[in-house]
């Protein structure tokens, strides 16, 4: 019995250890701004915008929590006290002013409650500070195009890896931005609706043709994040995925000297031929 017990003891403390390592992994991915196996938070914020997302979705959580419990308690009570065996002589009574102020009052005071917060933070997204970078991102199917208009005249395409890690979610060109700097991401769209969402900076925005939108965000930790085209957009919607690589602002300038050589536009032919023909 008590050598059944030592090895009972010790599969219980081989599991708790492979349950510690699983959580440890899934602490360590959730840092590099991704989706993570059986995720039920949120994942981890990296913009002001985020925190505040995180900090209202706190308080519905703990706001929709008491209100289930207590129609819970209200259910269980109405079955135990008014049932046919315990109240066989049903009350008559059609009217309770107290009761009907009660749940009128009530109500609209918790939607009050949520609507403060809630009205704060859609001014804190759709009002957008002045940029230190401006972006404009293009929804293509099925990749994003972007582009540097503050920072010379350059554009590049960012498409998905196949074999490139995280799955699905990696691409051979990253968007680079600096930290702790005020980002403005401008989005329009060459063919259908599209949708540029990053959840740890809090941004979700269409990008729509003929049409320029724009959110913004401040990154406030180093590291890669990842999104993904959020609006149903053709049969490679899936596959249209968004890395952002948040660097230094000295790393993030270097970058953009060694982008402006690397994705330099080249002259149409046609224009510089006819240009020539023009001038002859």
């Amino acid at each position: 019995m008590t050598r059944w017990m030592n090895q009972r003891g010790r599969r219980l403390l081989g599991l708790a250890a492979g349950a510690f390592t699983l959580v440890a992994a899934g602490a360590a991915y959730a840092g590099l701004g991704q989706p993570t196996p059986w995720e039920y938070t949120l994942q981890e914020s990296a913009s002001p915008v985020m925190d505040n997302i995180n900090w209202f979705h706190n308080l519905l959580l703990v706001i929709i929590t008491v209100i289930t419990l207590f129609v819970l308690a209200l259910l269980i009570i109405v079955m135990v006290k008014f049932n046919a065996k315990a109240n066989p002589v049903p009350s008559k009574t059609t009217h309770n002013t107290l009761i009907e102020v009660v749940w009128t009052v009530v109500p609209v005071l918790i939607l009050v409650a949520i609507a403060i917060p809630s009205f704060r933070l859609l001014f804190q997204q759709l009002d957008v500070p002045k940029a230190d970078v401006t972006i404009k991102a293009t929804g293509k199917q099925w990749y994003w195009s972007y582009s540097y208009p503050d920072h010379g005249k350059f554009e590049f395409d960012s498409l998905l890896v196949a074999d490139k890690q995280p799955r699905l979610l990696g691409v051979d060109n990253e968007l680079v931005v600096p930290v702790n700097k005020i980002v403005r991401v401008q989005t329009t769209a060459a063919d259908v609706i599209h949708a540029f969402a990053v959840p740890s900076f809090g941004i979700k925005i269409d990008a729509i043709p003929g049409r320029l939108n724009e959110t913004w965000f401040k990154a406030t930790k180093l590291g890669m994040y990842y999104g993904q085209c959020s609006e149903l957009c053709g049969k490679d919607h899936a596959f249209m995925p968004i890395a952002v690589r948040v660097v230094s602002e000295q790393e993030f300038n270097t970058w953009i000297e060694q982008a402006k050589k690397k994705f330099a536009s080249t002259p149409d032919t046609n224009s510089v031929a006819s240009a020539s023909a023009a001038t002859q």
